[in-house]
């Protein structure tokens, strides 16, 4: 019971509060001039009901979660995970064995998928316009979330003019505003605490609708279920067809929030979700709307506020004062389900790093992000004061949601070719039956564009703006990262100590390049007088899968031969793991896998040749010794703090160098030493040494780049948080270099 009540709460708040606007907004297009265009509404609004929401969403869009999660960007990411069709070329193939990766595909139809695979892959403009796709995609559902609490507060607030026939509509504009202001500020508390209480309320919403339903039913009769018969769609559209083709908009409201019930699909089960939506949401909404055509076909004169006028008097205020509450858990389902993707598109690379806060300590994917929360209220209190109507604020959402069931149909189409290997009768059933009856609607909601839908337009495309910017700055640094990095001769020509001195400590040096070694450490070796004893190249990587399982968070490599003492850390995180450790468990977990992979290398090494090192450079060269003055052998295998000088003086042996050996020495006492001088530069502390960079186009750049990148992308960059940021490093631990990068 209480996870179905929690169920209602978050995956079905937002579509459960579409029939108090709905009617009110198709008739708003569509003047009722009779039974027959009630009925025809009725039946659209009926089928809508079952081929959006029922068959695409719940029966089969459900099915392309990513590990459970749900959203515009799991579908990219599972894409992402089985072809390499990012823009960002840094998957490494070791990310294949992670246990996230494991898929399970059918053997259908298996040549399809791989030419499919490979078309994707080979093609420069499919990827871009995957990207394309996706950033819409997004934009769109962030202009839903804005346009939804805006909806359905304002549309449930203005039943308070049928209680009180003197109320103006300045005066619905005002409380409003007030509940939208009273929401978001106890946003960050309805994702943990208060989501134990709304899930009754949700209860109580859905029998209530439920009820008057039957009350109307009963009341005036049954002759609204009539509209089952499809053909009275062709009544509807023959009476009138140009007035009932704008009525179209207003009939996709009755599917709003159904893309809210594939992005809140990380909280509960596919099975659990479908059996909710079919045996309670469902008859639920069939009925209210059911119930409010009676009363139509009964009160052909009330167009407006329908559902309001069709509630028995007598529970007028209790049912009012419920669909408020409704109204505001609807708006918090769409909130959340936009951290969600945004924490999805972040981890991706494609939109600003923001700060995110976990709210739960149980449940991961309880997040809370105060920057986007704020602006979330301002962006809906701004369409809110610019129409104060719910419908010119309805042309709007029709257009935000159908952007999204758009985005959705396109790449649930590319899974089934894939991944899913389907049946290609069952694929193209699915993408000419979704994607031709959705660009209908689009159609119709466009033709209001005028009405309110020039507001979501724009907004939607600064969104897509800042998006697209972030992702080609970022991919343009990138490169620009890979092209610069240091060369392997050149560290074989430096040797073991680098050409300068090693002192004890941990050096983690970060980068975004996962192979090679990063251009800034070449500054650490000319400008700092000494390096430390180990270097780690880290880079975090956020991987396209929902959770990398702690035992493989790490993935370490060597970098040139083991002398050098030189690794590459690979720390992977998925779009739902928390980032914010604090970087003594980060440094611990770091050294523990980096003594396991040593541990590991020595076990591989006693049973194979060298040749199997995973190792990013050519294969180890064999050990090499010097002699000092006083005849002892020094190997060149661990770094000594001097390039050696012969001198007549005893060299005295330093506090980070590795006592004398024999040069010829067994796997086991290599281990031993290495593991002990791992412990001695762990004792010594660890420096974080990040590379900042001031990101510029080169002067030969067209304007246009040269305006993106200096000043946008630059903009965004310097509001932005970055990975390892998030660790909360002492300053006294951290070096910070800030060097000028032309892309």
């Amino acid at each position: 019971m209480f996870l179905a009540l929690q169920t209602l709460a978050v995956v079905f708040g937002d579509i459960g509060i579409s029939p108090l606007y709905t009617f009110d907004v198709m008739f708003n297009k569509y003047p009722i001039l009779g039974e027959e265009d009630v009925l025809g509404a009725l039946s659209l609004v009926l089928y809508t009901l079952i081929l959006t929401p029922l068959v695409k969403y719940v029966l089969v869009v459900l099915w392309a979660n990513d590990d459970g999660e749900g959203g515009i960007f799991a579908l990219y990411s599972l894409i992402c995970r089985n072809a390499k069709v990012s823009l960002i070329p840094n998957q490494v193939h070791s990310e294949k064995r992670m246990s996230s990766f494991r898929l399970k595909l059918p053997t259908a139809e298996l040549e399809r998928s791989i030419k499919v695979k490979e078309k994707f892959e080979s093609s420069l403009l499919l990827k871009k316009l995957l990207l394309g796709l996706v950033l819409f995609g997004t934009s769109m559902f962030i202009s839903n979330g804005v346009i939804t609490p805006a909806m359905s507060v304002l549309s449930a607030v203005s039943g308070l003019k049928v209680g009180i026939p003197n109320a103006s509509q300045d005066i619905v504009v005002m409380i409003s505003v007030a509940l939208l202001v009273i929401l978001y500020s106890v946003q960050r508390y309805a994702t943990s605490k208060m989501g134990f209480a709304i899930g009754p309320s949700l209860l109580i919403w859905f029998c209530c609708l439920g009820g008057i339903g039957i009350y109307n039913l009963s009341t005036y009769g049954p002759a609204a279920f009539k509209a089952f018969n499809p053909l009275y769609i062709i009544y509807y559209f023959g009476r009138n067809p140009f007035q009932a083709w704008l009525s179209l908009a207003g009939c996709l409201l009755c599917a709003t929030g159904s893309e809210a019930i594939f992005a809140n699909l990380c909280y509960f089960p596919v099975r659990y979700v479908q059996s909710m939506f079919v045996l309670l949401v469902l008859p639920c909404l069939v009925l209210a709307y059911l119930g409010q055509a009676a009363f139509l076909i009964a009160n052909q004169n009330s167009s407006e506020q329908i559902f309001f006028s069709s509630i028995p008097r007598g529970v007028f205020w209790p049912v009012f004062l419920i669909a408020n509450l409704a109204a505001l858990i609807a708006s918090r389902t769409m909130t959340t389900a936009i951290f969600q993707c945004l924490k999805q598109s972040i981890a991706l690379g494609c939109f600003p790093r923001l700060k995110i806060i976990h709210t739960s300590r149980k449940f991961m994917a309880k997040i809370y992000i105060p920057v986007m929360n704020w602006f979330l209220l301002f962006s809906c209190l701004g369409f809110i004061l610019l129409f104060r109507s719910i419908y010119d604020v309805g042309n709007a959402y029709a257009i935000a949601e159908l952007g999204v069931m758009i985005m959705a149909t396109v790449y649930v189409t590319i899974i089934m070719l894939l991944i899913w290997e389907t049946n290609i009768i069952k694929v193209l059933s699915f993408v000419i039956t979704f994607l031709s009856l959705e660009l209908v609607f689009f159609a119709s909601a466009l033709s209001s564009v005028g009405d309110g839908g020039w507001a979501l337009l724009v907004f939607a495309s600064v969104l897509l703006m800042v998006m697209f910017i972030w992702n080609y700055g970022s991919k343009l640094k990138y490169d620009s990262e890979v092209k610069k990095k240091l060369s392997k001769d050149l560290m074989r020509k430096l040797g073991p100590n680098l050409g300068t001195i090693r002192a004890p400590g941990l050096g983690l040096v970060y980068s975004e390049i996962v192979k090679g070694v990063p251009a800034i450490f070449g500054h650490f070796l000319t400008a700092l007088p000494a390096i430390h004893s180990i270097i780690v190249f880290v880079c975090i990587r956020n991987v396209p899968v929902p959770v990398v399982p702690q035992s493989e968070r790490f993935l370490f490599q060597r970098v040139c031969s083991r002398g050098y003492h030189m690794f590459r850390c690979i720390a992977r995180y998925g779009y739902k793991d928390k980032k914010q450790e604090h970087h003594g468990i980060f440094e611990r977990l770091l050294i523990e896998g980096l003594e396991k992979f040593i541990q590991r290398e020595a076990v591989e090494l006693s049973l194979q040749s060298e040749d199997d090192i995973a190792s990013d450079e050519e294969p180890p060269t064999p050990a090499r010794t010097i002699i000092a003055p006083n005849g002892s052998l020094y190997s060149l295998d661990v770094p000594l703090l001097a390039d050696f000088v012969p001198s007549a003086e005893v060299i005295p042996e330093a506090s980070c160098s590795t006592p004398r050996h024999d040069p010829v020495v067994d796997y086991t006492q290599n281990l031993e030493l290495e593991l002990a001088f791992i412990g001695q530069a762990k004792q010594s502390g660890a420096v974080y040494l990040i590379d900042n960079p001031i990101v510029k186009a080169r002067k030969d750049s067209w304007f246009f780049k040269k305006l993106i990148i200096n000043y946008f992308f630059a903009f965004l960059r310097n509001n932005c948080r970055r990975a390892i940021m998030s660790m909360s490093i002492p300053h006294s631990n951290l070096m910070q270099v800030r060097l000028t990068s032309y892309v």
